[in-house]
């Protein structure tokens, strides 16, 4: 037997369970358990004692005049006003059902419902043009070769215009500056 079965039947064991399924076989099959395991063997005993100490222990009896004490104070109490505002206002939210405090809440609920989801819309309204603005990274890159091609024709016609004075390209001047 596991520990965690032994422990789950522990209180049919302490208690001897009055219900028709408790069998002596399992009894004895428990008392085995605690007899081999010494940490089951611990708490069952534990519990044994505070049982023991439980079924002795008798409540004690309340003195002669304990209600008409009790009564006292209670009128005294009652008849005591609060000793101000917050005071009032602390007894009933401790006290009190605080079902007054209901549609306070869900008002408020409301209110951040509302604020968040006008700040989301606003968020989101606010992205949107940029989003719009932006091209995915292959129609970039595609842009990005077009500005590189028209940089190079550029630079090609350049070329071809100075071989054309015959004065040689720029690129291949002397730095003689």
């Amino acid at each position: 037997m596991k520990c965690a079965s032994f422990k789950n039947r522990l209180p049919d064991l302490l208690f001897e369970a009055s219900n028709a399924s408790w069998k002596k076989t399992e009894k004895a099959e428990l008392e085995l358990h605690a007899q081999g395991c010494e940490a089951c063997a611990r708490e069952l005993a534990e519990l044994r004692s505070t049982i023991d100490l439980l079924s002795v222990w008798q409540a004690p009896e309340p003195s002669p005049y304990f209600d008409t004490r009790m009564a006292a104070s209670l009128r005294e109490e009652r008849n005591a006003p609060p000793a101000g505002f917050l005071e009032r206002m602390r007894a009933r939210l401790l006290f009190g059902s605080n079902r007054h405090l209901r549609p306070v809440m869900a008002g408020t609920f409301g209110l951040v419902l509302l604020v968040s989801g006008g700040t989301y819309a606003g968020l989101s309204r606010a992205m949107r043009p940029a989003m719009l603005d932006q091209a995915s990274a292959t129609v970039y890159d595609l842009q990005s070769l077009d500005r590189n091609e028209q940089t190079i024709d550029q630079l090609d016609q350049l070329l071809q215009d100075g071989q054309d004075d015959g004065g040689g390209s720029m690129l291949n001047a002397p730095a003689d500056r």
